[in-house]
């Protein structure tokens, strides 16, 4: 097995070295890095990012999302999260996180932290969630990765994930919510996050010497590339979303607004905008303006600002109306 030493904090770079080295690096050897990121939402692969995430918190915060290639829910990362991955050649494409989830297990285990595998994808220690698990299978390689609430931030993932759930209407999968604890807790030793990471790496090795793959100029060139045409974009992070209905009522002074949105890789395709309000203009003109662009805070944003808002509804702000589209 070789270790991958990657110091890089940033999500969008990160994803792309995973899914670089499953698909480049040569096929017979395995390799194991450890990794953290800077506060960002990593969503799964089949998910609908306005439904799983908090946007506006993530505006209002500058946390990245970025989506994976692994399936399953969405995770908030930090500083305090590390994160592991497992690429090595594998038979078969049947799912199966037990595995990789056991190295996990018994690595912590000699440093004497009792952990369950709970559930089909998760790691436990005392019933608390602390690392959920993920997988992808490409020809004849497994890429198993996951994370470890050592020490995070707990009350901004709840923040950051916290999406009321009658809002959206989809086909996507859906983030299972469980009690998150952070392992630091359950720590007698290795209690800063960057020795845990040193502990954990040899406990891996099993007190073998830790073989380490230094990637190349050649590798970290092609990295940087993917990063930039995929991990980077809007299409990949959001336009991937499953198709989806969203519906959202506020009451104003004026009355009350219920909006429904249409939303197909990540652009409004129908908008209908209902209520008890009164207004000067013809309402599906805005229903118009809106359909065709994309399902994002920016660019929502950005239309809003050359419209006034006012001759439709009345005494509403742009940032009240914004609210009602996420």
């Amino acid at each position: 097995m070789l270790y991958i030493r990657n110091d890089s904090n940033d999500p969008h770079y990160n994803l792309a070295f995973e899914e670089y080295i499953l698909k480049n690096l040569n096929t017979e050897e395995k390799y194991i890095m450890l990794w953290q990121n800077k506060p960002s939402v990593i969503i799964g692969r089949f998910q609908n990012a306005f439904e799983e995430v908090n946007i506006e918190y993530l505006e209002r915060n500058g946390v990245n999302l970025v989506r994976r290639i692994t399936g399953g829910g969405a995770v908030y990362h930090d500083m305090g999260n590390l994160n592991f991955t497992f690429i090595e050649k594998k038979d078969g494409e049947s799912i199966d996180f037990s595995e990789y989830a056991q190295r996990i297990a018994k690595a912590l285990e000699k440093m004497g932290v009792q952990t369950e595998i709970s559930g089909r994808n998760d790691i436990t220690v005392d019933g608390k969630k602390f690392s959920g698990n993920s997988q992808y299978h490409y020809r004849g390689k497994v890429l198993h990765h996951g994370t470890i609430l050592f020490n995070s931030n707990l009350h901004n993932v709840q923040q950051a994930l916290n999406v009321g759930a009658d809002k959206y209407e989809s086909k996507s999968v859906k983030s299972v919510r469980s009690r998150i604890t952070n392992l630091v807790d359950y720590m007698e030793e290795s209690k800063d996050i960057n020795r845990f990471k040193e502990v954990l790496v040899r406990s891996l090795f099993n007190g073998e010497p830790v073989r380490e793959y230094i990637p190349t100029w050649g590798d970290l060139t092609k990295i940087k590339e993917m990063m930039a045409e995929k991990y980077l974009t809007w299409e990949w992070n959001y336009g991937s979303s499953p198709a989806y209905n969203m519906k959202k009522r506020n009451r104003f002074n004026f009355g009350s607004v219920e909006v429904r949105l249409q939303v197909e890789q990540g652009t409004i395709q129908g908008c209908k905008i209902y209520g008890d309000f009164f207004s000067n203009e013809d309402i599906s003109e805005l229903e118009k303006m809106l359909v065709g662009n994309k399902h994002d805070f920016k660019s929502v944003e950005s239309l809003l600002d050359k419209i006034d808002i006012q001759c439709y509804f009345g005494q509403i702000e742009n940032k009240e109306f914004l609210e009602l589209l996420f």
